[in-house]
């Protein structure tokens, strides 16, 4: 009779290893699930119009705030302006499959704001639930959008025949439709009305818009980067929510030249109050902060910002964050509860 095997000191049964293991996998298999699970926003009205800050940041690699991204729901369209970093994600908690997007519009081709364009082409090309696109990526931008697509398939060219190799996608949804856009209406479909406003972002950097986007007598105006712009003043009034970049830097680090050159891009915060009196929406709000430090001198606060818009502007007015969403109705901009990263 041979003796049974002595197992080494410490040593896990079989029996118990496999048990472990099988509960590490369901750990992990329900973690993945639920990173992919649809999230689960505030249901949309059928005639609501709701505006949501996907991303507020700047080139900055902060965690709570992500590149710039404005998502408008409005006459049963996902309008997407802008696609900075992290935006897929965003629209994930957001509640929104990224097929979802029906179009994206680019205020300028500047890395900040189109770096998560090709995550959510390619990603919301895939038929798994958190994607599904049905149709062509739709894009609308300033000219060299579509150069920007034509390299991105080039590119990746060897994931997009894989793919459409090893998992039969449909060649025809990876196809971007581009249109490149002039000053004035680009979009008009079920009653959503796109005005593309031509804006200042410096003389070697046109052309650079802001938009307008109408529904149902209702409207929001985004700016995109900007500096101070009687063309957005005159382009914006009457809107019902403005939201607008805004940069700032302490005055000891004016005479830095790197922080003087972004400066003479962007709008600081009095100037932003101008901009908010002249054109006296409903509700201002801040975004893409563009705030500048040193390891020696810390970066302007949001609080600051606040407080120096209130020099040259008195009304409602929000800083905004990353999923911060609202809700346009025909006579006032009602903020939701919002969704904590």
């Amino acid at each position: 009779m041979n003796p049974t095997p002595a197992r080494p000191l410490g040593a896990a049964r079989p029996n118990r290893q496999r048990r472990t293991a099988q509960v590490l996998l369901g750990l992990l298999v329900g973690l993945s699930c639920a990173i992919c699970a649809p999230a689960r926003a505030q249901p949309l009205a059928a005639d609501e119009f709701r505006v949501t800050l996907l991303g507020t940041g700047s080139p900055a690699p902060a965690m709570n705030r992500f590149g710039p991204g404005v998502l408008v729901q409005a006459g049963g369209k996902n309008l997407l302006i802008d696609s900075g970093r992290g935006g897929t994600q965003r629209l994930r908690q957001a509640g929104l499959r990224l097929g979802q997007v029906d179009a994206v519009f680019l205020t300028h081709l500047h890395s900040d704001h189109v770096v998560g364009l090709p995550d959510l082409w390619l990603t919301g090309w895939l038929q798994t639930d958190y994607a599904q696109r049905k149709g062509p990526f739709v894009v609308f931008g300033p000219t060299g959008t579509q150069a920007l697509m034509d390299g991105l398939a080039k590119a990746f060219d060897w994931d997009i025949q894989a793919r459409i190799a090893d998992q039969q996608l449909d060649p025809a949804v990876i196809r971007a439709q581009v249109t490149e856009i002039k000053p004035g209406v680009v979009f008009d479909q079920g009653g959503v009305r796109v005005t593309a406003i031509e804006v200042d972002h410096g003389e070697l950097l046109k052309p650079a818009f802001g938009f307008r986007i109408e529904h149902a007598g209702r409207s929001v105006t985004v700016s995109g980067d900007t500096r101070f712009s009687e063309n957005l003043i005159k382009q914006a009034a009457g809107t019902d929510l403005l939201i607008h970049q805004v940069a700032a830097v302490r005055a000891e680090l004016l005479a830095n030249p790197v922080f003087k050159i972004i400066l003479a891009h962007h709008t600081q915060p009095e100037e932003a109050g101008i901009v908010f009196t002249r054109v006296k929406p409903k509700l201002a709000v801040y975004y893409h902060f563009v705030l500048l430090g040193t390891p020696g001198v810390p970066a302007v606060k949001e609080a600051d910002v606040f407080d120096m818009t209130r020099k040259t502007y008195a009304g409602p007015l929000l800083i905004g964050e990353d999923l911060m969403a609202f809700r346009l109705d025909a006579d006032q901009v009602v903020p939701l509860p919002r969704r904590v990263p």
